[in-house]
């Protein structure tokens, strides 16, 4: 009997490519479970450019505060020995400092393209990295024994998040003009139901600076239904969001409201997304509501957002009447003499009284008395309905309102006839900031919302003033102004008023 023919050589062979066949299917199930590596291609032009500039920037104001710590501390003695006298030793310090003070503030996040340019937590971002590294060389120095000159910490700290926060504020000021003329935007697609989308479109092009550049939606129905927005495809439905990312090789997917838009469905496009390498973007449906407001906290797995409610009573109003008091008398002491010369020369450019009274409504509904140099011709409320044509609505200013004077037409556009508010500021009656007070007409016409408005304190200025004044629509300015109602601060009022210095000398949308 041969080998060939033996029946325990036979099962052998069967085994064997019984087993060969399991290896080869094993194989092939390990392929398809292993996921595609994802793309990591080089980064965008923009996105290498501005990363530049926020390392110049950096190391300039970091170079800066550096060097003015140590000239200040050593008297501006030069010193040749390195170690000997104590002073030689801090050029060795200082060139460590100022190195590790830069790789700090890039591990921070803070030179991330997406974050730059975006404000608030560009600049927390920044001080976090700061703040880091002078705590851990402290402990560091606590624990060598080593006693790290306190002046010259002192110095050196404060200068250099002063400059390092107004180096990145001129960039973002850069970036957000040349992205308001097309260029460093970040290709998006947006994908949600049709409301959701048009809403998130609109809001994006009002706001170029943010980077977002729409070029194609996903919606309910797909392909074969209108787009909701002029000039941007429907690319296919919501569950098509993965393949149209591929196709059109987008930087961003912004998702927002849609009953297709489930967990599940959120985290498979999350994986597909992957080897593509755009960024996933969640849009919640929530408007308006400011950064601070909100607390994201994980419950089994799914982040929860949750929403303090505003602040119109407490601690921080206490702080905002201390605030305003104390800034509008040191203002009110500064113009006092400017002020007089301009009411003499409105007393004697047209007849009546220099000083205009009316009555406006502030805080709950409550009306005071409001000061303003006149810019108008005496007489100018009566004939109010004949200058507006008889149609008197919510927000009314005629940009060529014929009441108006020669002088008052400069007073206005410098906004030069609304100082005398400040004595409103002090007597408690107004804020510096908060929503402009409106006359018992217009406010008789508010709806639920713009009653919203009356919740905390008319200002002198405010983020509609910010924000373009009367160059703005009704719509964007009432929005501005509900938005500061319910996320205002005192941080934030003090940002609205270093723009509202900037608005005076260089005016727009005043008249």
């Amino acid at each position: 009997m041969t080998v060939e023919n033996h029946p325990k050589a036979a099962d052998v062979d069967r085994e064997a490519a019984a087993l060969k066949e399991l290896d080869d299917e094993a194989a092939r199930l390990a392929a398809s479970m292993t996921a595609p590596a994802p793309r990591k291609g080089p980064a965008a032009p923009w996105q290498e450019i501005v990363t530049d500039r926020a390392l110049f920037v950096d190391i300039v104001a970091v170079m800066a505060a550096v060097t003015l710590g140590y000239v200040l501390r050593f008297d501006r003695q030069v010193h040749v020995e390195l170690f000997e006298p104590r002073g030689g030793q801090y050029v060795l310090i200082s060139v460590a400092l100022a190195e590790a003070w830069v790789i700090a503030i890039g591990l921070a996040g803070a030179r991330s393209p997406r974050i730059l340019g975006s404000g608030r937590e560009e600049y927390v971002r920044v001080a976090r990295g700061s703040l880091a590294l002078f705590g851990l060389t402290a402990i560091v120095c606590y624990l060598v024994k080593f006693d790290l000159a306190r002046s010259y910490v002192a110095v050196t700290l404060p200068v250099g998040l002063v400059l390092l926060v107004v180096g990145r504020r001129v960039l973002a000021a850069r970036l957000h003009a040349e992205r308001a003329h097309g260029r460093f935007q970040r290709r998006t697609l947006i994908v949600g139901g049709r409301d959701a989308v048009l809403d998130l479109c609109r809001r994006v092009d009002r706001a170029p600076e943010a980077g977002f550049l729409v070029v194609g939606i996903c919606i309910p129905g797909g392909a074969g239904v209108p787009s909701p927005v002029d000039g941007v495809p429907v690319l296919g439905r919501v569950e098509d969001a993965a393949e149209a990312a591929r196709t059109i090789d987008v930087d961003v997917v912004a998702v927002t409201a849609s009953d297709s838009a489930t967990p599940a469905a959120l985290k498979q496009l999350a994986w597909d997304l992957e080897v593509t390498g755009a960024e996933l973007v969640v849009v919640p449906a929530l408007a308006d509501v400011a950064g601070p407001r909100m607390l994201i906290t994980p419950v089994d797995g799914v982040p929860v957002v949750q929403v303090s409610p505003p602040g119109y009573t407490g601690l921080q109003h206490a702080m905002k009447r201390v605030f305003d008091l104390v800034v509008a008398t040191l203002i009110a002491a500064v113009v006092a003499v400017p002020m007089l010369l301009l009411a003499l020369c409105v007393r004697f450019t047209s007849p009546g009284p220099a000083m205009f009274r009316q009555q406006r409504i502030g805080l709950n509904g409550k009306p005071f008395t409001l000061y303003k140099l006149r810019s108008m011709r005496q007489g100018a409320e009566e004939s109010l309905t004949d200058v507006l044509d008889g149609e008197v609505g919510v927000y009314y200013k005629r940009k060529d309102d014929p009441r108006v004077t020669s002088l008052g037409r400069f007073l206005r556009k410098y906004s030069l006839d609304e100082f005398p508010q400040l004595l409103n500021v002090i007597k408690g009656d107004m804020s510096l900031v908060g929503p402009r007070p409106q006359v018992a007409l217009e406010v008789a016409q508010y709806d639920d919302a713009l009653r919203r408005r009356l919740f905390v304190k008319p200002g002198l200025t405010g983020l509609w003033q910010v924000s373009g004044r009367n160059d703005l629509t009704i719509d964007q300015g009432t929005r501005l102004d509900l938005y500061y109602v319910e996320n205002w601060s005192l941080l934030g009022d003090i940002g609205i008023m270093l723009r509202t210095a900037r608005e005076v000398f260089a005016p727009s949308g005043a008249y």
